[in-house]
């Protein structure tokens, strides 16, 4: 599986607190990616061995396609909750902490930036209490996804008026040929 890096934009106010000195935020995205009601459960994927519920880093990286460094970095800014440690201090993912990288993964796709899913996650963390704060903010990126899937449409409309206009040219000059 080959991998692609480019730079990501990122909001100052996700890194409150932290040190940025000679940090570079890559996106990687790969080619070929008690219950929480706000985590997405994973997409019909057979990928976690069943009965399982504890998992290396490595393990994390095969599922997700996500680099040790995002989910490091993702631990570090507050967008993952606190990940448990074996009596060696390796990072120990479950199920629940895959199903959460699975939402974040979701996020990532609809534009939202770092910045509103590191809040989003501190209003998970918060309680029922935020809930109108966390419709809210998936209102408006509800609302930013539309907007952008219209404008997809009329460009997918553009590219097949396009399409057809030098199909039908190249039928044409065929036909004139023979």
């Amino acid at each position: 599986m080959s991998r692609r890096f480019r730079p990501v934009r990122l909001a100052w106010s996700a890194l409150q607190g932290f040190s940025v000195e000679g940090m570079t935020v890559m996106e990687t995205t790969a080619e070929a990616t008690g219950t929480d009601i706000c985590v997405a459960p994973p997409e019909r994927e057979q990928r976690r061995p069943d009965g399982r519920d504890n998992y290396t880093i490595s393990e994390v990286v095969a599922f997700t396609g996500l680099t040790a460094h995002t989910l490091r970095w993702y631990e570090r800014i507050g967008l993952m909750p606190h990940i448990d440690r074996s009596h060696t201090g390796q990072r120990r993912y479950s199920n629940r902490d895959l199903d959460w990288l699975g939402l974040v993964g979701k996020l990532r796709l609809t534009g939202m930036p770092v910045a509103d899913m590191v809040r989003y996650a501190e209003m998970v963390r918060a309680g029922d209490h935020t809930y109108l704060e966390r419709y809210e903010l998936l209102e408006a990126t509800r609302r930013d996804v539309r907007s952008r899937i219209a404008e997809l449409q009329d460009t997918l409309a553009v590219l097949d008026r396009k399409i057809d206009f030098y199909g039908d040219a190249g039928r044409a000059l065929a036909s004139e040929r023979s």
